[in-house]
């Protein structure tokens, strides 16, 4: 059976265009995550506008702390060259991150620090991130729903080259809104998450020709 699917596809292979590869993920290991749950959301809004995407979840590739001496005496850790290798397979991320403190989650900052580093001499500097695009959300069972920590981790992708989209969604009384099957039952939010996870869509289409 020739679906609306397979038709799109074959679509964007006549017309020379390129299918963007989005990386989703969570900044959080916890298995009921509601931004495990938000990530999975907003990669199905993803795939529906034509993107190819990539669920992981960080807490198959655990790392130790960044330690320099570590790095200096071993190398990068396997999880970490395993990571980079994924992260410059894509084209994007879509990152939902949780808000712990003002600030972004330990393993999400721990993640990013090991992966910045180059393996080797002849490895570009920031290789998994320079020039790649991200969108960005958070969910929290707060009032602002983790609004603060978007606004760190903006920064720090942004200083390590990686062009952050504008448009961000943080989904706040996150017990609240998700339904047991992993939806949304507050449609506002569904809306403003799937308008963020076609807007990075339409952004790598043009940009990727």
């Amino acid at each position: 059976m020739i679906t609306l699917g397979w038709q799109m596809r074959q679509a964007r292979v006549f017309m020379g265009m390129s299918t963007p590869k989005i990386l989703a993920f969570a900044g959080s290991t916890r298995a009921a995550s509601y931004n495990k749950q938000l990530v999975r959301f907003a990669a199905e809004a993803a795939r529906a506008a034509g993107a190819e995407v990539t669920l992981l979840d960080l807490r198959d590739y655990p790392l130790p702390l960044f330690d320099g001496d570590l790095e200096e005496q071993q190398g990068l850790p396997e999880n970490a060259k395993k990571l980079k290798a994924i992260l410059r397979e894509h084209d994007a991320f879509m990152i939902a991150s949780p808000e712990y403190n003002s600030s972004i989650t330990a393993v999400l900052k721990n993640t990013i620090d090991w992966v910045s580093r180059s393996a080797s001499d002849d490895e570009p500097a920031l290789a998994a991130f320079r020039g790649k695009t991200a969108a960005l959300l958070s969910a929290s069972p707060g009032a602002l729903g983790g609004l603060r920590g978007l606004v760190h981790l903006r920064a720090i992708l942004g200083n390590i080259g990686v062009i952050v989209l504008p448009d961000q969604v943080a989904v706040p009384k996150a017990h609240e809104v998700f339904e047991a099957s992993g939806g949304l039952k507050d449609e506002h939010s569904a809306r403003q998450v799937t308008r963020v996870a076609q807007g990075l869509v339409d952004f790598l289409r043009k940009h990727l020709g």
